[in-house]
């Protein structure tokens, strides 16, 4: 059974490994210098974000950062993709947390295929990310 627990600073050790973890495994386009800038960069972040962690029984499996009605981290352990835990963690969100807007890299073909399938829309694009680098993000609306 799914269930979530609000993450703490502890938490944060396994949040990163976590994110490491599910980054190589999806985000094939990324040179692995930037990889480990981002790595730098997502602690800077999480005091920020409502974060929860995701767990089927006592195994965590990922977690999610929201900020408002967006959200802003969905992470999971590269072994619980593709068998639905995503969807169901998505659709809590959204139901729980009103989530109706999301970016995603546009390269991460997987990642952008599952927002759409959920109802989301693309709004609008930006040519570089956040941090001013060449990764394009889609900016994902929930659609009417």
């Amino acid at each position: 059974m799914l269930i979530n627990k609000q993450a703490t600073k502890q938490d944060y050790q396994l949040i990163l490994a976590i994110w490491e973890k599910s980054v190589i495994a999806t985000h094939h386009f990324l040179s692995a210098e930037d990889r480990l800038f981002y790595k730098e960069q997502i602690p800077l972040f999480l005091d920020k974000e409502d974060l929860l962690l995701w767990c089927d029984g006592e195994r965590v499996i990922g977690f999610s950062g929201t900020s408002g009605r967006e959200l802003e981290m969905l992470f999971l352990e590269p072994d619980f993709t593709g068998k639905g835990f995503g969807s169901q963690i998505f659709c809590k969100l959204m139901e729980e947390k009103q989530i109706n807007q999301v970016d995603v890299n546009e390269q991460n073909d997987r990642a952008k295929v599952f927002y759409l399938k959920h109802g989301f829309e693309v709004s609008s694009k930006s040519e570089k990310d956040g941090f001013g680098k060449a990764y394009p993000i889609l900016h994902l609306r929930l659609g009417k």
